[in-house]
């Protein structure tokens, strides 16, 4: 029953997944543009489209091209080079490193722009004036160096535009991303809560109809009695970082009684605590873990049986066990000590201490 349950919310989720892209297609196909938008391409377009006629009326066209310089392929070459310079320059000035000075005040940040534009306008305009010359062995008339800096500075305005244009689209992009990023979060954290609303019932109920079938099994139905009891401590636990000494103890035990179920007389336990450590806090699972690793990874056989003990000493509580390794395959990722360190570092600013003298393996757990 679960598994279909979690099947149907797994379908679920890759479907959402899987129409994203098409969710957002449609909603880019609501949009509209703004209309200064349109008005300011449709301006743009328009005056560079008579721009040729403008100069015909004020009878400027005759006499620039009678002032031009002869076109050569040094000349082409430089005034391409220029072109892409200034366009390269003030579309990098504008989509890209504007971001250096985004935090300052809007009246500041205009200012900044229109300087740092004005700069490199004038400043590649000046320098191929005084380039051309030296690389085309021919010089520039003054009503062309007139008209390099109209063309430039309509090159200017056309750069200025796309550059705003882009800066535009990043944004637009960033915000799609994010949003579906968030629906993403909001969909799986949905998924997990309704996962975890069924993990319980589902077990539990199962745990409940497990007793009513062995009533009669006074041993296993302490065995479903204790884990039912396992389960619930480890979920109301998860929420919490630390837990009192007695609680972890109580939940040891009922760890250590199925523990026990299996291995009879092979597994013994002692566990001798002072009164005063038990309102003490530790991680939630700590002690069930180093008991849970003892059990792991020794022999416990009718010949060498694996006796644990549990046992304050002052300031700490130490879970020691004679080494005696597993002939068979050990299944385990080596990492549970290593956790548990990490997890008390970060909760208490002290680390586990683990030793192995004497044939003996011990965990010492701070508790000041």
């Amino acid at each position: 029953m679960f598994q279909k349950l979690e099947y149907s919310f797994s379908l679920i989720f890759r479907k959402f997944k899987n129409q994203k892209l098409g969710t957002l297609l449609f909603i880019l196909g609501l949009k509209k543009v703004k209309y200064t938008v349109i008005l300011k391409i449709a301006l743009l377009v328009s005056v560079l489209v008579n721009l040729p006629r403008t100069l015909s009326l004020f009878e400027l066209t005759d006499k620039l091209i009678e002032s031009f310089t002869e076109v050569s392929i040094k000349d082409i070459i430089i005034r391409v080079l220029f072109i892409f310079i200034l366009s390269f320059l003030i579309l990098q000035l504008n989509a890209n490193w504007k971001n250096k000075y985004a935090a300052y005040s809007i009246i500041l940040r205009s200012s900044i722009s229109i300087v740092l534009n004005a700069v490199v306008f004038l400043g590649v305009v000046q320098l191929f004036i005084t380039v051309y010359p030296l690389f085309v062995r021919e010089s520039l008339s003054e009503p062309e160096k007139g008209l390099i800096y109209f063309i430039y500075f309509v090159v200017l305005l056309i750069t200025l535009f796309i550059a705003r244009i882009l800066r535009y689209q990043i944004l637009h992009q960033e915000d799609l991303l994010e949003n579906e990023r968030l629906k993403q979060q909001n969909l799986q954290k949905e998924l997990t809560a309704l996962k975890n609303q069924i993990n319980p019932h589902f077990l539990f109920n199962s745990l409940n109809s497990l007793n009513s079938i062995i009533r009669d099994n006074k041993e296993a139905t302490t065995f479903v009695n204790k884990l039912s009891f396992m389960y619930r401590y480890i979920l109301q636990s998860g929420d919490k970082d630390l837990v009192s000494l007695k609680e972890e103890l109580k939940f040891l035990k009922s760890y250590v009684h199925l523990i026990k179920t299996r291995y009879r007389d092979r597994f013994m336990i002692d566990i001798a605590i002072d009164d005063r450590c038990l309102q003490q806090e530790v991680p939630p699972l700590a002690l069930q873990l180093l008991v849970e690793n003892a059990v792991k990874h020794n022999e416990i056989s009718e010949d060498n049986p694996l006796q644990v003990k549990v046992f304050s000493e002052g300031e700490v509580i130490c879970v020691e066990n004679i080494i005696r390794p597993r002939t068979s395959f050990v299944d385990s990722t080596g990492n549970g000590l290593m956790n548990l360190d990490k997890r008390y570092f970060l909760l208490k600013k002290q680390h586990i201490s683990i030793s192995n003298a004497n044939n003996t393996f011990r965990v010492t757990l701070p508790l000041s």
